[in-house]
């Protein structure tokens, strides 16, 4: 049994009689009668939250007595996607295509609520702020943080400190309606709690006996599940690549911004070596396209890079056409104290950027974001709360503390873990996101778009082999 992945609807497809033919009858029968019951993951749609609704949404269809058609929505911008590396591997790896899942900015969930067609589940997370119309079409949460908000009945909570969420949906699938999973669903439960729980290490502080529980039962009933150490390598190691996108993605990538009435700066950490980042072609002209597209007066940007020992080491660009608000800035950087980051200029190809090799290199970015809101504070006009800090009640950002940061250093080869988790953003709504999804417009398409899409790739799909997993 495989899975047949129809614009984000799972469905078993077999030889026999039920499967894909069977999903050809749901989405009929929903264009009839018109429910659509979606399961949303957070807004940073890291792994953790995008293989959650897939696979709750695949359990859910194929458990529920409900006539709704139930379909998964990964919570970010179709575009989004190519920025998490780990997200991009696993669905290449288990053959399925980005084009059979549905994202925000695809969907009027608005829409749908109003004509009373919508019902939600949330995994992931468990508020809404920026969709608080949407609250009461939440009819089940499943979640692995401590709870903010109350849910009243009817509304089923699940919340389970657990290191992985997906660790919750297996628990679910596995003793509810053990014989749907197949090996394809297996995989991304796997391969998201290993990552989420770095390897099943106890010294990294993630893993729970639950987490433990269920990775081993799936590989009981899978046995030739990837090993343990090879798919969290993998995984890692996607999660940081950079190839391939270009600067403006990269420093989409990982970004955070400090803002004020006249002043708003932004700093991305980028995944290169300095001198390779300083020869990309046309930087100056990227940077200055990125900061005006979203009116940010000046970019700072901290290269990561490893050593072979596994020693980080961090340099710093500053890019500010205002050469005011440039030398206030680097001032900052070079005679900061607390902590000093011992600055040394370097080559730099255009007098609107400036580079440093950073001498202190344990120095992270969490580190020099309050330098940098320190001396935005004396600038005229700015504001003292950088975004990623915490805010009002039921926004708060996760931490993670040294001993944390220092035993996961320990444990994983060519990464760091010393930055903001999870480091792809956004961050989730509830913590915190600097932009929502729907920002740049109404989304595309209406609930009767949506099941004509879900019919014709349906049909067109009807005719191919399921994927096969790769060896």
């Amino acid at each position: 049994m495989s899975l047949c992945w129809s614009l984000g609807v799972l469905g078993p497809q077999s030889t026999g009689g039920s499967g894909l033919n069977g999903f050809n009858s749901c989405f009929l029968s929903a264009k009839e009668s018109g429910p659509l019951h979606v399961v949303l993951g957070n807004e940073a749609c890291d792994l953790d939250s995008m293989v959650s609704a897939l696979t709750l949404a695949f359990y859910l269809e194929n458990t529920s007595e409900s006539k709704a058609a139930f379909v998964p929505v990964l919570n970010i911008p179709r575009s989004e996607l190519a920025l998490r590396g780990d997200n991009v591997f696993l669905l290449s790896e288990l053959n399925i295509p980005e084009s059979s899942l549905i994202f925000r900015d695809e969907i009027d969930l608005y829409a749908l609520h109003q004509t009373g067609q919508l019902t939600l589940t949330l995994v992931d997370h468990h508020i809404l702020p920026s969709d608080a119309v949407l609250e009461k079409a939440v009819t089940e949460v499943l979640d692995h943080r401590p709870l903010e908000q109350q849910h009243l009945p009817p509304c089923q909570v699940t919340a389970e400190l657990v290191g992985s969420c997906a660790t919750l949906v297996a628990e679910r699938i596995l003793q509810g309606k053990p014989e749907i999973l197949d090996w394809q669903t297996a995989a991304l439960l796997h391969g998201t709690i290993i990552l989420d729980c770095v390897n099943m290490a106890p010294e990294a502080g993630k893993v729970t006996p639950k987490d433990s529980k269920y990775v081993a039962q799936l590989e009981a009933h899978f046995p030739d599940l990837p090993s343990r150490s090879n798919i969290f390598e993998s995984l890692q190691k996607s999660k940081f690549d950079v190839s391939g996108l270009t600067t403006e993605q990269m420093l989409r990538k990982d970004l955070k911004t400090i803002s004020g009435d006249g002043t708003m700066l932004a700093m991305s950490a980028i995944y290169m070596d300095l001198e390779v980042f300083l020869q990309r072609s046309n930087l100056t002209a990227e940077l200055d396209a990125f900061c005006q597209a979203r009116g940010y007066d000046a970019l700072v940007a901290m290269t990561i890079t490893f050593t072979p020992h596994n020693e980080p080491v961090r340099h710093l660009v500053v890019f500010c056409p205002s050469m005011d608000l440039q030398s206030m800035i680097c001032g900052a950087l070079e005679y900061s104290r607390s902590p000093p980051l011992n600055l040394t200029p370097a080559p730099s190809p255009h007098p609107n950027l400036r580079a440093y090799f950073q001498g202190n290199v344990h120095a992270s970015r969490k580190k020099v974001l309050p330098i940098l809101r320190d001396a935005l504070w004396g600038h005229p006009g700015a504001m003292k709360t950088p975004s990623g800090t915490p805010g009002p009640e039921g926004c708060s950002q996760e931490p993670m503390d040294d001993e944390l940061d220092k035993a996961i250093n320990t444990l994983i080869p060519e990464m760091s873990r010393d930055e903001e988790e999870p480091v792809l953003p956004p961050t989730p709504m509830n913590s915190l996101v600097d932009e929502c999804p729907l920002d740049q417009g109404l989304p595309k398409l209406s609930a009767e778009a949506i099941f004509e899409k879900c019919s014709q790739i349906t049909m067109a799909r009807s005719s191919t082999s399921p994927p096969q997993k790769k060896k």
